[in-house]
């Protein structure tokens, strides 16, 4: 067996398989977590007794969590433990005996691809939540709102009495 290389089964050839695909979910969920809080892999790691290159191997799937480290996972990254499984993809679910659930049933080509694992995403969350002025960062919403309205081709909705006035001070 290669080192660093896990086998969970053969395949018929006896060829070793890759990463576990739950694995890779949840080390996916993992990174987002971490990404979002703003941590990095080095900070997790040594609240968790890992190191860096540990977390990374989990990130990418290709260490197993065991669940006492999903557990410290959770409590480190202030999340509970099915935060892990969220997202999970159709193919998934019913392999691993999780339910179901209504955002299942839809085509897969129906579904809007997963936008919060986008570094691009995480970045606008995080500098968004960093502005601290409620009406502000309503402001924002309300313009980004009416930017992808625009760009949609459908026009975007009169601005509440709460919306910036260009000629106000």
């Amino acid at each position: 067996m290669a080192r660093g290389k896990r086998v969970d089964s053969m395949e018929a050839g006896g060829e070793a398989q890759g990463p576990d695909a739950v694995d890779i979910h949840v080390g996916k969920r993992v990174r987002h977590r971490r990404t979002l809080m703003g941590i990095t892999q080095t900070q997790l790691g040594q609240s968790v007794g890992l190191t860096f290159q540990q977390i990374q191997k989990y990130e990418k799937g290709a260490n197993r969590v065991s669940a006492s480290k999903l557990w410290e996972f959770g409590r480190a990254l202030d999340v509970p433990v099915s935060f892990f499984f969220d997202d999970m993809p159709d193919g998934l679910r019913g392999r691993g005996g999780l339910a179901p659930d209504r955002a299942d049933s839809a085509p897969a080509d129906d579904r809007e691809p997963d936008l919060m694992v986008k570094r691009e995403t995480l970045e606008l969350m995080k500098a968004y939540h960093r502005i601290a002025d409620p009406l502000l960062r309503k402001r924002l919403h309300d313009t980004f709102e009416a930017i992808a309205k625009a760009c949609s081709g459908t026009k975007a909705e009169k601005p509440d009495e709460q919306a910036i006035d260009p000629d106000a001070e």
